[in-house]
């Protein structure tokens, strides 16, 4: 049996499997962020839309609750160990809710080991798209990383195959079936 068949054998080494390559690719870059971009600093791709960036967020989504990094901490904690343990009830029978699982796990983990890295503690987002206005005003989506990615795409595939799951409504009677 070869290393993948082994690795992937069941459903918990599939999710496992997905969250330790989500992780290990948002830690990755990260890495490369902060070698060559000084906090704060921007480095624009494409003009007008997209610059990698190195902001710090010491909050949750789009800078909420900013400067509450440990209890942030702590909630993602709670939330891997609650989703560990209730994870046979999501739809991880398919492969597609294996993968959803595993990104979701993969990218809590990669967000909390930026909470409690020494020297960092917080989280590094480095992914800007934006639009400047004519007199030069920056419209953008807030800096975001693999790991914020791979929470998102995964929490849609679980709304998506849930949806999916879902039985058909029945259609409502007509006036002739009910004489």
């Amino acid at each position: 049996m070869s290393l993948a068949q082994t690795l992937l054998r069941t459903p918990n080494r599939r999710i496992a499997v997905m969250a330790a390559l989500v992780f290990a690719f948002d830690q990755l870059t990260k890495f490369i962020v902060l070698q060559l971009l000084g906090r704060g600093q921007e480095r624009v791709i494409l003009e007008g839309f997209f610059k990698f960036v190195h902001w710090g967020n010491t909050g949750a989504a789009w800078s909420m609750f900013r400067g509450n990094n440990e209890l942030l901490a702590i909630v993602a904690l709670l939330a891997l160990v609650v989703l560990f343990l209730a994870r046979n009830h999501f739809d991880t029978r398919t492969r597609l809710g294996q993968l959803a699982f595993g990104m979701i796990l993969g990218g809590i983990a990669g967000n909390l080991t930026d909470r409690l890295l020494p020297g960092r503690q917080q989280v590094i987002d480095f992914i800007y798209f934006y639009l400047k206005r004519p007199g030069g005003e920056e419209i953008g989506f807030p800096a975001f990383n693999v790991a914020d990615s791979g929470i998102c795409v995964g929490v849609a595939l679980v709304f998506w195959l849930t949806w999916k799951a879902e039985p058909a409504a029945k259609p409502a009677e007509t006036a002739e079936s009910k004489r």
